[in-house]
């Protein structure tokens, strides 16, 4: 049995349920974390792919009352309809420019000097929409108050936001959420939607990448089977935790901390890069 194998899967799949939904970018410290542990190669790519679905259920299942209520009631119920037309509006965008430009933006962005760089730059985005928001809170009181107040064109602006995502280091979760709150929703809502609409985007891309994986012999191999499955427990756990923290956490305050780990974080790794600390990968 391969030790090391497990390991790495372990620290892995922490480091996806801690960082999916917070807005410092789990695709950006996925690659990082693999460059140091040598797991960037076409496994670790896979396991990276296949875990984010753990991290998906923990949403589901920390929301899993709202979702059986939606799902029980969207025959009849206009406000579960609108719910979920506004997860497809906000999915659409995101995912027609991945398949589009999927290919192109992981060849050219998907390494640490390009992540480092995201960060940096979505820290001060992050910055500018906490200025915006209280300077909006203090003059107006937003008619927003929960997910169900969302239109179509509240989705389709968010959606839009999302496609930031896609560079990696950006965060999909970040990109939601301040894009949320530049168009004016509130930091919780933002937030709540954010977790609600990782459900159709991650898991249709997870599965996606899963279908053009499964006939490699490597995502079936036994040793490696066993490590994804580590991966996928540690992201659900790891992502549950986070899920119920952020709820929490939006309730009482910003999301400035954040904005300055990712200077913190991205300065460490131009500084390591540029001084040889560390060889990270071109």
């Amino acid at each position: 049995m391969d030790i090391i194998l497990l390991a790495k899967a372990l620290v892995l799949g922490v480091v996806e349920g801690l960082t999916e939904f917070l807005p410092i970018s789990s695709t950006g410290h996925l690659i990082l974390v693999g460059d140091l542990l040598n797991f960037n190669d076409e496994r670790g790519k896979a396991f990276e792919v296949i875990i984010q679905f753990g991290a998906i259920l923990a949403v589901c299942w920390e929301f899993r009352a709202k979702l059986w209520s939606v799902l029980g009631s969207i025959g009849n119920n206009k406000l579960s309809q609108r719910f979920l037309l506004n997860l497809v509006i906000a999915s659409v965008p995101a995912m027609a420019l991945a398949f589009v430009f999927g290919k192109h933006i992981k060849a050219v962005l998907f390494a640490p000097i390009p992540v480092a760089t995201a960060f940096i730059v979505g820290a001060f985005i992050i910055f500018w929409a906490e200025r915006r928001q209280q300077t909006q809170s203090s003059n107006t009181k937003s008619h927003i108050q929960s997910v169900d107040d969302l239109s179509p064109w509240d989705a389709l602006k968010v959606g839009i936001a999302q496609c930031a995502a896609l560079v990696p280091g950006t965060s999909r979760s970040g990109a939601t959420i301040i894009g949320g709150m530049l168009f004016g929703l509130p930091r919780a809502v933002a937030t709540e939607f954010s977790f609600f609409l990782a459900i159709p985007v991650i898991g249709a891309a997870t599965l996606y990448e899963s279908f053009k994986l499964w006939k490699s012999p490597v995502i079936i191999s036994g040793e490696y089977g066993l490590a994804i499955g580590i991966g996928f427990v540690a992201a659900f756990i790891s992502a549950f935790i986070c899920v119920r923290w952020l709820l929490h956490y939006v309730a009482h305050h910003n999301f400035k901390p954040f904005a300055w780990y990712r200077i913190a974080f991205g300065l460490l790794i131009l500084f390591t890069s540029y001084t040889g600390l560390i060889a990270w990968s071109h």
